[in-house]
């Protein structure tokens, strides 16, 4: 077996059956890592041996007679996210030495199942870009083309999975570090409900109130695998709740398709038709879909609430960036600086502006089950950019490339990307798909349909030319 090759749930079944040992997946997931990790710079953190300890673990857990979900699958976790004993560095000078204290809750319930941590992957400083660069481990690279960017902040994360070396990803995502990736490599993120898999513990997070943590994975399934051992309740958590999901039904759904969100966000020609396509295709699965936006307040624009993120990161960094501004990366440094500037008054305009939003989508979600619109309005782009400098042949702003994801943060509901297409380079784009809050299943279930007949599916690179 070729674990490259092979889903999540097909490694686990193998493990689980003595098909394969989990010391013989390490081993082809190192033997990946070492091939293509130095040019792609993926992950920041690899421990064979102690991958070969948990893979140990696995064996003695499923001889003892443990039902292990996950047995052997290979993950990798986010640098922003902790693992018992290793360096967490957040991306950040700041943290070059931290090593976490105890496991992130969602990493202990994937140990619990049996996976095996096989590396931490880079992300932005303080998962506060749309790119993966940071000064302390340097720029990832897109492993569909190298000379372009994953994405961010997830964007080691998602490396990391497209180029074969695990078979899932940890990540989060509070504006789209899971979703936007994921449509620039051909994979699967989700975004789940806000505070359907809990996050008691870990670094001081600038979005704490949106951000959640989620699984990537090249197929819908894998998806629906790793959901069922992350969804869990803890009290620690102040947004964490036992929600309750209503079962998913494969016809009849409401579905509305809304190209631009209502708000008149720039988009490739090519992505919006394939987009387009694959929103339509749903009417095949006996969907009814109709074109329709959501009624969001007036100036509704990409990132509203950017200002919340800037003064949380001037109230948790000021000191540090006045003291050793060459420590940081200088976009945080220029958000630091903006969030100085944002009043009390203003935030609390920013707090009622959320519940508007809230409001608007939740609107929506009275006449429709589900909505679908872009991930990404473009496709991956050259690493020499922080973003892209023009849409649809028009000069953008730095967050155009990112106007397609962020308000389902802010308004706590779920939302994937599907792979559905190629722009006009060639390169993966990304379906997205919203539910109303813990309708997760609703979500994944029309995924898993569309999976079916979409066109695009990543495959490993073989090799990667530089």
């Amino acid at each position: 077996m070729q674990i490259v090759d092979a889903t999540a749930r097909e490694v686990a079944q193998a493990v689980t059956q003595g098909a394969i040992g989990p010391a013989e997946v390490v081993r082809q997931a190192w033997e990946r890592i070492a091939a293509t990790n130095p040019g792609l710079n993926a992950l920041i953190d690899v421990q064979p041996d102690d991958a070969l300890a948990q893979a140990r673990s696995v064996e003695e857990r499923l001889r003892a007679g443990h039902a292990l979900p996950l047995a052997g699958v290979p993950v990798t976790v986010k640098d922003n996210l902790w693992v018992e004993g290793r360096r967490a560095t957040y991306g950040s000078r700041l943290f070059a030495d931290h090593v976490a204290p105890r496991d992130t809750w969602a990493v202990a319930r994937l140990k619990a199942a049996g996976a095996i941590i096989i590396g931490i992957s880079n992300c932005s400083e303080f998962a506060c870009r749309g790119v993966t660069t940071n000064p302390l481990h340097g720029t990832t690279r897109n492993p569909l083309d190298p000379t372009r960017t994953p994405g961010g902040s997830s964007g080691g994360a998602v490396a990391s999975v497209a180029a074969g070396m695990a078979s899932l990803a940890l990540a989060t995502d509070a504006g789209g570090s899971i979703r936007r990736p994921a449509a620039h490599t051909g994979l699967v993120g989700l975004k789940p409900t806000l505070g359907r898999v809990a996050h008691p513990w870990g670094f001081a997070d600038p979005s704490a109130e949106i951000s959640v943590v989620g699984p990537i994975a090249r197929c819908v399934d894998d998806i629906a695998l790793v959901l069922d051992v992350l969804t869990g309740h803890d009290g620690r958590d102040l947004y964490s709740a036992p929600g309750r999901c209503e079962p998913w039904t494969a016809r009849g759904q409401r579905i509305g398709y809304s190209p631009q969100l209502g708000c008149d966000f720039d988009i490739d020609p090519v992505v919006a038709a394939a987009v387009e396509r694959a929103a339509l295709a749903s009417e095949g699965f006996g969907h009814v879909v109709e074109r329709a936006d959501p009624a969001w307040p007036p100036g509704t624009k990409a990132y509203p609430l950017l200002q919340l993120q800037q003064a949380a990161l001037a109230a948790l960094f000021t000191a540090r960036w006045q003291a050793e501004p060459q420590s940081f990366d200088p976009d945080i440094g220029a958000q630091i600086e903006a969030g100085l500037a944002v009043s009390g008054p203003r935030i609390a305009e920013l707090l009622r502006l959320r519940e508007a939003l809230t409001q608007a989508l939740g609107d929506y979600f009275e006449r429709y089950d589900l909505l679908l619109a872009p991930t990404v309005p473009c496709e991956a782009w050259s690493l020499a950019l922080s973003a892209p400098s023009h849409i649809a042949g028009r000069a953008v702003g730095p967050r155009a490339h990112a106007a397609f994801t962020p308000l389902f943060n802010y308004c706590g509901v779920p939302a994937l990307t599907l792979p559905c297409g190629v722009g006009a380079d060639g390169l993966p784009v990304g379906l997205q798909i919203v539910g109303s809050r813990w309708q997760d299943e609703r979500v994944l279930g029309l995924a898993g349909q569309l999976e079916r007949v979409l066109p695009y599916r990543v495959r490993a690179p073989s090799s990667l030319a530089m």
